[in-house]
């Protein structure tokens, strides 16, 4: 069983920063891969940035160029820099991390961390 721990959320105003961090524990497949979501109000979850088993790094449209996400697979962490927050980056943002599928040879995200608030004011 994996579990995921963040912390860092907080409030900023526009054009500032904030650092997310998960902590990892029990066992994430290599092939699988790690990742941040957000739900914003009215909005679908929404996928910030993804990290593949092999080191692959994705973003969403609306973060890129302005988020980087990294791993310390030694310390079992994840990180997330923001920078440049917009008010529309206010909601709730969690780690997550896929599993394998034993099945169809695929990995899919299966556990979720708690979810931690970030506020961004205009």
């Amino acid at each position: 069983e994996v579990q995921l721990v963040a912390s860092g959320g907080g409030s900023v105003q526009a054009g500032g920063s904030l650092k997310l961090s998960c902590t990892i524990s029990g066992h994430v497949n290599p092939r699988c891969g790690v990742g941040w979501y957000r739900d914003l109000p009215g909005k679908e979850r929404q996928l910030v940035s993804s990290i593949t088993g092999d080191g692959r790094i994705y973003y969403g449209n609306s973060v890129e160029g302005r988020f980087i996400a990294s791993r310390d697979s030694a310390k079992n962490m994840l990180h997330l820099q923001m920078s440049d927050l917009k008010p529309d980056d206010s909601g709730l943002y969690y780690c997550a991390a896929e599993t394998f599928s034993v099945r169809g040879d695929y990995c899919y995200w299966h556990f979720w961390g708690r979810r931690t608030q970030v506020t961004v004011s205009s």
